[in-house]
């Protein structure tokens, strides 16, 4: 357990409380305790690494995360030769910017209060991301400010149309599903035929990653009448419990984990793995990044054998990483091959997110060409 340790200026008293950083940050070697402490200088301690203990009025602090936030935007990362170089140049400044920005920190009490002058009740939100408090902690200002935005997220929800306009309610940590066209895809893609024999048994299917179950409740609600949903992250598992019975539907939804593949085989198995091969930075960050394609090449690795009669994989992936160079399309088909695969059909949509036509991203030009496809993958014979 890392420690951060500070002294009062007043009473000049060493005092001490653990350190917590979803992010896995180390705890700051050197830590100082402002309350007047100009942006300039903020800026200039943590790009050194010095952390500022805020104690004084929230809103201020607030303000000062934001105008150190404008300095380090003031460099923007320079463009690549090349798609890929871009990237990571991008995901660098992004990496820096994060790190100074978490050199803002504020103490948290033994029942998780935040006991600043005009701060807000942060328990609630506090509990439902990191448990039961466990004595007093000091977090950085941003991550607080992400489980606040992230409990009223789950406290209002995101309104699924696949689902009838009803609303899935996701944890912090957990991927939210408000790019809806992979749930679009889902909703839609043409079921395969049942196999020929037994006529009489039901129609089955896996969702593997399932995150805040829903695609899992999509499935159920095109007429699966078992859907087993599975994710390695305990709270994946227990964001789409959640979930599955607020929708009614925990007799046909099963949750279970931590692991990829339950046991048995299905009618169709879905997989909307991270779309971009590279090292995420946090654990926030493991709904959009994989180290090598991980969870792509263990779906495709054991599909297979996991494939009822006449079953169907269904593959959701961007194409982001192609455009970005980071895998080619011909490295994805010989994936799918060397996994006794083929492709039986694909269906593509655009990406309806902001972020797909805003000129002023730094990875527009791969982002504007950004298709998203539904895989549609049968195991060869």
């Amino acid at each position: 357990m890392s420690t951060i340790s500070w002294t009062e200026p007043r009473t000049d008293t060493v005092r001490h409380a653990r350190w917590h950083s979803e992010s896995a940050a180390p705890a700051p070697r050197r830590v100082v305790v402002d309350d007047r402490m100009r942006a300039d200088t903020a800026h200039r301690l943590a790009c050194e690494g010095t952390a500022l203990l805020w104690q004084g009025d929230f809103p201020h602090a607030r303000r000062l995360l934001e105008a150190v936030g404008r300095r380090i935007d003031r460099k923007p990362p320079r463009p690549g030769d090349s798609p890929s170089e871009s990237f990571h140049l991008y995901r660098r400044a992004r990496g820096h910017r994060a790190r100074v920005l978490g050199r803002l920190v504020v103490p948290l009490a033994d029942d998780h209060a935040l006991t600043l002058p005009r701060a807000p009740d942060v328990r609630a939100a506090c509990a439902a991301a990191y448990g039961p408090p466990r004595g007093p902690v000091v977090i950085s200002l941003r991550e607080l400010l992400g489980v606040l935005g992230a409990h009223e997220w789950r406290r209002k929800g995101v309104e699924v149309p696949a689902l009838g306009g009803a609303r899935v309610h996701p944890h912090y940590g957990v991927f939210s599903p408000v790019r809806g066209e992979y749930v679009d895809l889902v909703a839609t893609a043409p079921l395969p035929a049942p196999a020929p024999l037994p006529l009489t048994a039901p129609r089955t299917a896996f969702d593997l990653g399932t995150g805040t179950g829903v695609l899992a409740a999509v499935l159920a609600r095109r007429g699966f009448r078992r859907v087993t949903a599975t994710d390695i992250s305990p709270r994946a598992l227990a964001c789409a419990r959640e979930n599955v019975r607020r929708l009614g539907l925990a007799e046909r939804v099963g949750v279970t984990g931590p692991g990829l593949f339950p046991e048995g085989r299905a009618d169709v198995v879905v997989c909307n793995p991270p779309w971009l091969p590279a090292r995420p930075s946090s654990a926030l960050e493991q709904g959009v990044y994989d180290p090598g394609g991980t969870m792509l090449h263990a779906f495709l690795d054991g599909l297979a054998g996991h494939l009822a009669p006449g079953g169907e994989g269904w593959l959701v992936l961007s194409d982001l990483a192609e455009h970005l160079g980071l895998r080619t399309r011909g490295e994805l088909l010989s994936a799918i091959e060397g996994a006794g695969l083929r492709v039986c059909g694909r269906i593509d949509t655009r990406p309806r997110h902001r972020r797909a036509t805003d000129p002023g991203d730094p990875l527009h030009a791969a982002r504007g060409r950004e298709t998203t496809s539904l895989w549609r993958l049968a195991a060869r014979t």
